[in-house]
């Protein structure tokens, strides 16, 4: 019985990752047949008046060359945000770490408060890019980065050495530099005058691809097919690829932040650890 069961939710994640990996496929190809039942219907009517020439060819390449422009630029910030979640474990568990390590030889110091910090930077950074906050609500997370401050501000008086209080802070200030870069990718529009013109382009061609004399033949309908795909699919992408944090939001293409749910679940046992060990004089954030 327990393994039917988890055979059954092990298909059952395996058909979610399936559908979330081909769901701008389906979308982009619900968008392609309405076109093609429009340019079925155009055709039909006899309303085709535009002549195949060397004028649409080029056009068709020109914005080819834009929209690759325009992809590159956005696949920049794509890759520096992928290398983003493995800077903010490092840092949080560099911290983690001193503290740690300054904790157990200094009884005073309270590391159930700090690392319930820590755990509370990575929480409200997960719901911060959910679905239900728009996927950029990083102010949050930034207040508790801030909460850190005055904590390393005493550590030396308590006896922690200054290069160590310096390494804390300069994890700090890696940490908010990451999440305010990942505030900033998902915020800014990556120039919009160039949005406009590769979106009004690929509609002036979808246009003239729908009013463009053909035989009626399966061969005219697959290349109608091949090319309209081609722009949609490449407009939906560069939407979905400026906001590479978009948690929540139905798709695989999104950055993963399984890096930092591993690091949720291990401060969240040491924290347990750490309460139940002195529960007396420890209290959770």
């Amino acid at each position: 019985m327990h393994t039917s069961i988890l055979q059954h939710l092990h298909l059952g994640g395996a058909n979610l990752s399936y559908r979330k990996k081909f769901r701008l496929f389906f979308t982009v190809a619900c968008v392609v047949t309405v076109l093609g039942g429009v340019k079925t219907a155009v055709h039909y009517f006899g309303l085709e008046f535009l002549e195949l020439n060397r004028l649409l060819t080029s056009g068709i390449g020109g914005a080819i060359f834009i929209i690759g422009f325009l992809l590159s630029s956005i696949l920049a910030d794509y890759k520096e945000a992928e290398r983003i979640p493995a800077d903010v474990r490092n840092s949080i568990e560099a911290i983690d770490g001193d503290l740690e390590c300054f904790a157990s030889d200094n009884s005073e110091f309270d590391l159930a408060t700090c690392r319930g910090i820590l755990l509370s930077i990575l929480d409200r950074l997960r719901s911060g890019l959910e679905h239900s906050n728009g996927h950029k609500n990083i102010p949050p997370v930034l207040e508790e980065i801030t909460k850190l401050t005055p904590i390393f501000g005493r550590l030396e008086g308590m006896g922690l050495a200054a290069n160590f209080v310096v390494r804390l802070r300069t994890s700090q200030d890696v940490l908010r530099r990451s999440m305010l870069r990942i505030y900033q990718i998902q915020r800014v529009e990556f120039v919009p005058s160039v949005h406009v013109l590769v979106q009004t382009l690929v509609f002036a061609i979808v246009i003239m691809m729908l009013f463009l004399k053909t035989e009626g033949d399966p061969a005219s309908a697959m290349m109608f097919g091949f090319i309209s795909y081609m722009f949609v699919y490449a407009l939906y992408l560069v939407r979905l690829l400026e906001q590479p944090f978009a948690q929540g939001h139905g798709s695989l293409d999104d950055v993963s932040l399984f890096l930092l749910d591993e690091l949720r679940e291990s401060l969240r046992k040491s924290l347990a650890e750490v309460t139940s060990s002195a529960p007396h004089s420890l209290q959770e954030i």
